[in-house]
């Protein structure tokens, strides 16, 4: 975190994004510690991003879900070429449903109000009629 804070102090926290990342390829799900999103968002005045090195898009799409305002991904052609983070990388098909799936979870993540929506009306209507029979 001190190399982080002398960063912020040296460049300004405006026009500044920080980007959380575990700079082991592929790293492991125990290292990610994706819960710093929210640390470093709390500490700083500027958007936190994510940088992911792991296998598999879960743990990128918790990112999404605890804040980070961008995603970060190393794309490959075949994850089984040679290379230090080929493991880690993400094939075309693979980036294009990380892509989709973010933008869907973006959509249900709302506005944090609770709120009856329009759809509801019906099946509340419909259940409070099935309660007032028994």
């Amino acid at each position: 975190m001190e190399q982080i804070r002398d960063a912020v102090r040296l460049l300004g926290p405006e026009n500044l994004i920080l980007n959380h990342c575990t700079s082991t390829y592929p790293c492991k799900p125990d290292e990610l510690n994706l819960r710093a999103i929210r640390t470093l968002r709390a500490e700083f005045s500027c958007p936190v991003g994510y940088s992911g090195h792991e296998t598999g898009l879960q743990t990128t799409y918790a990112a999404v879900v605890l804040g980070a305002c961008f995603i970060e991904r190393h794309i490959t052609l075949d994850r089984s070429m040679w290379g230090s983070d080929q493991a880690a990388s993400v094939e075309p098909p693979g980036f294009a449903r990380l892509v989709r799936d973010i933008r869907v979870i973006q959509r249900a993540m709302g506005d944090g109000v609770k709120t009856v929506y329009e759809s509801e009306v019906p099946v509340m209507k419909k259940l409070r009629m099935v309660n007032r029979k028994h």
